[in-house]
């Protein structure tokens, strides 16, 4: 079949990822159906109603479709832990997607992509590990725990129907647009205060939008994409230091960080109640997408300094 002859749904079409993945299969003309947990905005529109804490009953119909590009579910916020118990993620993000995956496969789809996290893969010693498909997972929040269950639960329907499951885990996200950590780091880096970071040698790989995006559209129609599972990043990692001053630099700033040791930096988080920040700060987190470039031949478009200049211009807009 020919790529533009492809029926691809795109479900989370209002989040920060899926929202773009739209747009970039607009562009090529394929025929989309976009799924959201809002009415169709009119009678004529091609919007497909979708809740996955719905999704399970037996009157959730879906179209005929090629290709499933699935980004929608519950955040990994930890305010969200608190208020809902590990149940409620896995019968929304693993139990919903699972159900819908059933039926888009027994409907004729060929292809399901899942959205997952490199992050199911965490090791309490970061420092030497660079994760790679095939890694034992371990994850360590509910939002992991069921997405974890969710590729195991995939790759058994893929195995019984023939439809083809692929995989996606990308680190850190972060583009026009971002919000949470990484917006707070660039406000930060805008006020260019001096910070006890100097000395923090560890190494974060991440992913721009564009990136991530690409290598989703890739994975639509690529012949070698599926019942594969693919780690990305920018394929250039960098450490606490180097992105704060890549950021400061974007604003046009010299960067002021000031030496500490690193150890004493995490002792006094600890102390503040503030580990989870260190660990954002201090911690490494590494993967290797060798096996992403070598199946499908694909490299990274866009490199972090253009999207954090990118990332200014539309902050100071």
């Amino acid at each position: 079949m020919e790529v533009f002859d492809l029926k691809v749904g795109v479900s989370g079409v209002t989040g920060f990822i899926g929202n773009e993945i739209y747009k970039r299969l607009q562009k090529k003309g394929l025929k989309l159906t976009p799924f959201t947990r809002y009415s169709s905005p009119s009678p004529n529109s091609s919007h497909h109603f979708l809740d996955l804490e719905r999704v399970t009953c037996l009157s959730f119909s879906v179209p005929e479709l090629d290709v499933f590009v699935h980004c929608a579910g519950m955040a990994h916020k930890t305010p969200s832990e608190k208020r809902f118990p590990l149940s409620m993620f896995i019968r929304v993000n693993t139990n919903g997607t699972l159900t819908l995956a059933e039926r888009l496969a027994a409907h004729g789809a060929k292809r399901f992509v899942y959205i997952s996290s490199a992050n199911i893969n965490h090791r309490e010693n970061k420092l030497i590990i660079k994760y790679r498909d095939g890694c034992k997972i371990n994850p360590i929040d509910y939002d992991l725990t069921s997405k974890a269950l969710t590729e195991e639960g995939l790759r058994e329907i893929a195995a019984r129907t023939g439809m083809e499951v692929t995989i996606i885990r990308p680190p850190l996200v972060y583009g026009p647009g971002v919000k949470a950590n990484f917006a707070a780091m660039m406000r930060l880096a805008q006020r260019n205060l001096p910070l006890p970071l100097a000395s923090v040698r560890n190494k974060r790989s991440m992913v721009a939008l564009d990136n991530l995006v690409d290598l989703i559209v890739t994975c639509v129609s690529h012949p070698n994409a599926g019942n594969q599972t693919f780690m990305v990043s920018d394929d250039a990692d960098v450490s606490t230091p180097e992105l704060l001053s890549a950021m400061t630099r974007a604003y046009g700033k010299k960067p002021r960080l000031l030496p500490c040791p690193p150890g004493l930096l995490s002792f006094a988080a600890r102390v503040l109640g503030k580990r989870a920040i260190a660990e954002r700060l201090l911690g490494s987190l590494q993967v290797d997408i060798k096996h992403t470039q070598q199946v499908l031949g694909w490299t990274p478009r866009v490199k972090l300094e253009d999207v954090l200049k990118e990332m200014v211009r539309d902050s100071l807009v």
